[in-house]
């Protein structure tokens, strides 16, 4: 069983991802993390409170944290998840809400608490409050399990940007710091997450279930499928958050690359854009692994058998 803090902003895609957490025993949830990202911090924190109200899952510890990147102005993606960042759920006052600690404190006291290599950390929005811990503790560094997170592109190119992902380009400061901390990190760039992408079989697997959760994810799904049609004019929305618990619940389902990456952070043309640089003079030295290929049936079956229970 991994122990793991799961850092997001949701967001339409980190709900459908938290609710696949929330229901797989592979996985002990430390705490959930939230930031600024998709919506403002304020929304994304009790966002987290109402999606772990559906999965009936109150006993998880949320932690809200930073309301802005470090040093770039804030950007939002309400486009694609909704004012409420939640897009077509029907909202709630949640019952239970944050902890009064903040998120990156949480951070440090959860990975310091535990044995070296023991926690793990899931980041599926942008990376400040990780950055923020590593700055304000510098040892966790050496203490971190696998760091596994959603952001980036190489082959894909950008999503908000010609050459950006959103979650690197909401604080690509942040994510320089993570990648070049030294920590192991697997990257689920867009080049995977395009490929697990949400057709009409897979959603309506989804639609068949009659289980809190999985009623939520097929409306989300549904919201995302016609974003993609109307804005980006595609069929089937890819499933970007996802593939971070899916690669933490069965890691076979993907196939990883050792590479060094670098963040672009001062250029206006090119904020955000990840150089990946797979020509290493000793590949098994690397500590950043990206994700190059993914069993999209897999994933989308682990997401369905997970939400019906």
């Amino acid at each position: 069983m991994t122990k793991l803090i799961f850092d997001c902003d949701p967001g339409v895609d980190d709900a459908i991802a938290l609710f696949l957490a929330f229901a797989s025993p592979e996985l002990e949830l430390l705490a959930i993390t939230t930031t600024a990202g998709n919506v403002s911090a304020a929304l994304t924190a009790r966002n987290a409170a109402i999606i772990r109200q559906i999965a009936g899952r109150e006993e998880i510890p949320i932690y809200a944290g930073a309301d802005r990147p470090l040093f770039r102005v804030p950007v939002e993606a309400g486009d694609f998840h909704g004012e409420s960042g939640l897009g077509p759920l029907e909202l709630f006052e949640p019952a239970k809400g944050p902890e009064a600690a903040r998120a990156a404190e949480a951070i440090i006291e959860l990975v310091m608490r535990h044995a070296p290599g023991d926690v793990a950390v899931a980041v599926t929005g942008p990376f400040t409050n990780l950055a923020l811990a590593m700055r304000l503790e510098p040892a966790i560094v050496q203490r971190l399990g696998p760091v596994v997170v959603m952001g980036g592109a190489r082959r894909e190119g950008g999503n908000i940007t010609a050459s950006a992902e959103f979650n690197i380009f909401a604080d690509p400061h942040a994510a320089q710091i993570v990648f070049a901390s030294g920590a192991r990190c697997v990257v689920m760039g867009l080049d995977v997450t395009h490929q697990v992408r949400a057709d009409p079989a897979r959603t309506a697997a989804i639609a068949a279930l009659d289980a809190p959760a999985a009623r939520a994810s097929s409306l989300l799904l549904d919201f995302s499928n016609a974003l993609e049609r109307d804005i980006v004019g595609g069929s089937g929305a890819p499933l970007h958050d996802p593939c971070v618990a899916a690669y933490l619940i069965a890691p076979h389902l993907f196939t990883l690359r050792p590479c060094d990456l670098q963040v672009e952070t001062s250029s206006p043309l090119t904020l955000g854009h990840t150089a990946v640089e797979f020509r290493l003079a000793d590949p098994a030295a690397a500590r950043i692994q990206w994700a190059t290929a993914a069993d999209a049936d897999g994933v989308f079956a682990l997401l369905t058998e997970r939400l019906a229970r």
